[in-house]
């Protein structure tokens, strides 16, 4: 099967696309004919080495952890689920034709490979870092770089819960901020300034790592009401760095109750082929992603 992987750290350039040897479902996992891939931007901080606790790596390396496909092998003790039946979900190399799952759901009805490959990683992370924020309805909470995948499911999933959402993104995004039930405004000069025009911040998010922490902190008043998945050095100023993820089946879940409610839709920006990881890499760190990017197999 071909795949996507990487013998050394370092840039998109380091990606190779190579003939591997299928990989198959031990117990309590399952295998699918890969669909689509997820283009995360842990993705790209694990292939350039960043230090994440909850990645070790080995090289060479394998590249991915959401996709979405058809089942095609049953490990011992998995139950619900047999060959043919359409998931998406998370586990390991999942920039390839075939892939292992560890957690998956069946993919509700009307979506697609594509935009099912988009929600597993993301829509975990923004269930976590929502219930670490302590944010509550009524309240309001302050979305840096919110424009993403992680930030469009933050903002659909607070609102659901009653909670008011100021996000910043580039000026071209501003629209799809608001589309999103959001308070918009952009980042920049003064950038502070306008948030403070718009409401109070009870808790605040860094999802770009754009180098705001500590104006988070100010707007917030205390460093514990800011969670960060973007800046290794955010607990420098005793604001926690969330990079572990939690109940990835759980998540799942929520994501298939949400979008079969019509509460949650993260549209795909730009899908590449497996030959164009590359590529997909070199977009997504430039960051101004609207949504998602993705792989087709």
């Amino acid at each position: 099967m071909r795949k996507v992987s990487f013998a050394e750290f370092g840039g998109p350039e380091v990606l190779q696309l190579v003939d591997a040897e299928e990989p198959h479902a031990g117990p309590g996992r399952i295998r699918i004919a890969v669909r689509a891939a997820g283009v995360n931007p842990v993705d790209w901080r694990i292939r350039e080495g960043q230090v994440l606790g909850a990645h070790p790596v080995e090289l060479p390396s394998g590249v991915g952890l959401d996709a979405s496909g058809v089942v095609d092998e049953v490990g011992e003790g998995v139950t619900g689920v047999e060959a043919g039946d359409r998931v998406f979900g998370e586990g390991t190399s999942t920039y390839a034709e075939f892939a292992v799952l560890s957690a998956w759901a069946r993919m509700p009805e009307g979506l697609t490979f594509e935009e099912a490959a988009g929600y597993p990683s993301v829509v975990e992370t923004a269930l976590r870092v929502i219930g670490e924020s302590g944010v509550r309805s009524g309240q309001t909470l302050l979305v840096s770089g919110a424009s993403g995948g992680v930030g469009s499911a933050v903002l659909q999933i607070a609102r659901d819960r009653g909670i008011t959402v100021i996000g910043t993104a580039g000026a071209a995004n501003q629209d799809y901020l608001r589309s999103l039930g959001a308070l918009a405004t952009t980042y920049g000069e003064g950038w502070t300034e306008r948030v403070r025009r718009l409401g109070r911040v009870d808790a605040a998010l860094d999802l770009a790592g754009s180098g705001v922490i500590r104006e988070l902190v100010e707007l917030t008043g205390d460093p514990h009401k800011v969670i960060s998945i973007a800046d290794l050095g955010a607990p420098e100023l005793g604001v926690r760095f969330s990079g572990v993820a939690g109940s990835v089946p759980a998540a799942l879940a929520e994501a298939v109750s949400l979008i079969s409610r019509g509460k949650l839709h993260i549209p795909v920006e730009k899908a590449y082929p497996l030959a164009g990881a590359a590529a997909a890499h070199t977009d997504s760190q430039a960051g101004h992603t609207r949504g998602r990017r993705v792989l087709l197999i």
